[in-house]
């Protein structure tokens, strides 16, 4: 039986990946669902660069604003509530559009894997909090390089919770996580077609990322991050990139600028771990923006050329 197609938006942050999925939906009677780890959260806007109503532009958007912020959100709950939204949209004959930089949301959901529970051993993980506090992430990383050298060249050590979590299912098991998720993965239950968006020039990606922060300051981050401070926020949420920084802030632990310099240098982090995650998929089409001096409906043009859908014409700028 053939499967239903889909596309897949993916890239770092702050590389146009909302605008060019909007674009594409409107072209091609297609909604959209989100792929971002941080956007799930109801509390979250300024941010995560949630698109608002405005930003959706009449398109529907699903798995947003799913989840409080005091809630424990994992993968295995985003691929099972994301694959009812796509079976939901293509029941109505639409076309779907998976758009976000989180890839390990957009690997499990478009490879089905099948997520099972796995027991939470919570002392193991303090310990091994621990002794990143006390020895550097970089300690941590080489214990997980020593039973799952594979789970390691795939996660950065500063993604330490991933990195706590893999030896601790190792610990569990007996397996490793890598081992888990390959004997998990089942055939796909859909055609994916990705589409990948990057800049050759990482200064200009920067530059962009700079520009992003500079706003959600001025649009109020700082106080959507004082109406979260006093909430019992989960370990996820607490750890979000922007959000630690203001909270510091606001306890008089950092200045506003040296606040503002983190939340950029964090997020310049957080992209090169998304092109790191994003560039061992052979089959991502890229496309990069300067190319087409930033007009979304010249790359519109050309992806839909590669996905085979039904066209309008719309114009628009990345």
């Amino acid at each position: 039986m053939a499967r239903d197609k889909i596309v897949v938006v993916c890239g770092p942050t702050a590389s146009g990946k909302t605008s060019l999925a909007i674009e594409i939906a409107k072209r091609c009677n297609a909604e959209i669902v989100s792929a971002d780890s941080m956007q799930i959260y109801k509390e979250m806007n300024i941010g995560t660069a949630k698109p608002d109503l405005k930003e959706q532009q009449g398109i529907p958007h699903y798995m947003l604003n799913v989840a409080s912020v005091s809630e424990q959100y994992n993968v295995s709950r985003y691929v099972k509530e994301a694959n009812e939204c796509i079976e939901k949209i293509l029941a109505k004959g639409k076309n779907v559009i998976v758009v976000g930089g989180t890839g390990l949301y957009i690997d499990s959901l478009i490879n089905n894997i099948n997520f099972f529970e796995i027991e939470n051993d919570f002392d193991y993980r303090k310990y091994l909090g621990q002794l990143a506090e006390k020895n550097g992430n970089g300690f941590v990383h080489d214990m997980l390089s020593t039973v799952d050298k594979s789970a390691a060249d795939r996660l950065h050590p500063n993604d330490l919770k991933r990195v706590i979590r893999a030896l601790e299912v190792y610990k569990v098991t007996g397996k490793t996580i890598s081992q888990i998720q390959s004997d998990s993965i089942r055939q796909r239950r859909y055609e994916p077609v990705f589409i990948g968006l990057d800049y050759e020039d990482r200064s200009v990606l920067y530059s962009r990322i700079e520009k992003r922060v500079e706003q959600m300051i001025q649009d109020g981050l700082e106080q959507e991050a004082r109406g979260l401070l006093n909430l019992k926020l989960s370990e996820t949420a607490s750890a979000a990139i922007g959000y630690k920084e203001m909270f510091e802030y606001i306890r008089q632990e950092t200045t506003l600028e040296q606040a503002v310099c983190s939340i950029c240098q964090r997020t310049r982090n957080y992209a090169k771990r998304q092109l790191t995650w994003f560039r061992k998929n052979s089959e991502i089409n890229w496309f990069y923006p300067p190319k087409y001096q930033y007009n979304v409906q010249k790359i519109t043009d050309d992806v839909c050329s590669i996905v085979d859908l039904k066209e309008n014409n719309n114009e628009a700028e990345i």
